[in-house]
């Protein structure tokens, strides 16, 4: 059957399991397309025509586009043994959108992870703590994590390579506690007569108890036994990652945050704080297993010191008017801005007014400053001063 062809093609190249479940299910979508034909009786042509549609009718991103072709590929040129013709220039591709991660800030994380509680917050701490990729953290074994040299050594990572992460001080001794829990569930699942875990590659022939031993197992386990996809054994596989993307879901809703957080988003954010905190590039692209050090620069983008940390001509321009504001309370202490004008003074000037009321206004006028501050302003002056010089002059003009 083609689908054996496939998954056998995969597993003699020690491809991972998403691997072998995504190139199979592409396999299958693009026979179905073209009505069930068989591979072999189709081309470029056929290929181009399944691309194009994924993205014009599909409407999917480029990666998922990609995705198809490679899975494609890999059938025609292993499983198929057929050479096929360039045929890029007659597939509608898909744009691939050049996409900022989602980064949290100190106090969001801190709130985010709050909402964790047991097994979640351990998971969702380490997450952020070492930088891993949430399937590294789910695959992690016991004998990978070096309590006396604070470190954690991810094996089999992204692109098959090894490489060390930090362990945080603080989680030792909640790691350790949970790790005691861990290993009275395997002595039970021992005594029950299981207790074996899944091995890389021929492990589990070389070494044929390697499986029961306390090393190898995962230090987050599931919570039930299962059957290996591969071998049909039953045994204890790790926790699914979405238990605790469901997790951060649930905690993210309840925290306020209104950013799209996911495990991997803890990872963006160990990364950038390790950068604003001031360690080099070379060193969180060593933390973060990238092989190319332009992947790593993508997080000097969210930075703090970065295009966040550059002040905009807006904060000059509001600090002028806070500025102006303050000189004008200055110049006027006692006058309010949305204060109406006093009323004139309509009492008649043939009204003899009693010493008593005369005596009244001016202690009125003696409280309020305001018209004589006002007066005082050098503007005011300069406009009196201009209208009197003219009244003189027209005065001695008509004299003359």
């Amino acid at each position: 059957m083609l689908l054996d062809d496939v998954r056998r093609e995969i597993r003699t190249r020690h491809y991972s399991i998403r691997t072998e479940h995504a190139y199979a299910d592409w396999t299958k979508r693009y026979v179905r397309y073209h009505n069930l034909r068989h591979p072999m009786e189709m081309g470029a042509k056929e290929i181009s025509a399944f691309l194009s549609h994924l993205a014009v009718e599909g409407n999917v991103a480029a990666s998922t586009q990609n995705q198809a072709l490679q899975a494609l590929i890999f059938l025609y040129t292993h499983v198929l043994k057929k050479e096929l013709p360039h045929f890029g220039d007659h597939v509608v591709r898909a744009k691939k959108p050049k996409k900022l991660p989602v980064v949290l800030s100190a106090d969001e994380t801190a709130s985010v992870l709050s909402g964790l509680d047991g097994l979640h917050r351990l998971m969702g701490e380490l997450l952020y703590g070492t930088g891993l990729r949430i399937i590294e953290l789910i695959r992690l074994r016991v004998k990978d994590v070096d309590f006396a040299r604070r470190m954690i050594v991810v094996r089999r990572g992204k692109g098959q390579k090894d490489r060390t992460a930090i362990l945080p001080t603080e989680l030792v001794p909640e790691l350790q506690e949970h790790l005691k829990g861990v290993k009275a569930t395997h002595d039970r699942d021992l005594s029950d007569g299981y207790g074996t875990v899944h091995l890389p590659f021929a492990l589990s022939r070389k070494y044929p108890n390697a499986n029961k031993e306390w090393g190898w197992q995962y230090v987050f386990p599931a919570t039930v036994l299962s059957v290996d996809p591969r071998s049909g054994v039953r045994q204890r596989h790790h926790v699914y990652e979405s238990v605790l993307q469901k997790a951060l879901k649930k905690a993210t809703r309840e925290s306020g945050v209104v950013k799209a957080v996911h495990a991997h988003a803890l990872r963006h954010s160990f990364a950038t704080h390790l950068l604003e905190a001031g360690h080099d590039l070379r060193t969180v692209q060593k933390l973060l297993g990238h092989k190319d050090v332009r992947t790593t620069m993508i997080y000097t983008h969210v930075m703090q010191d970065g295009p966040c940390g550059i002040k905009s001509p807006l904060t000059r321009v509001r600090r002028i008017q806070a500025e102006r504001q303050d000189a004008n309370r200055a110049v006027q202490p006692n006058a309010s801005p949305q204060a109406d004008p006093p009323a004139p003074d309509v009492t008649p000037a043939t009204v003899d007014m009693t010493p008593t009321v005369r005596q009244t206004r001016l202690q009125s006028a003696e409280k309020v400053p305001t018209r004589q501050a006002h007066v005082r302003h050098p503007l005011v002056l300069l406009r009196r001063l201009g209208a009197a010089a003219l009244w003189l002059m027209s005065c001695m003009g008509g004299d003359k």
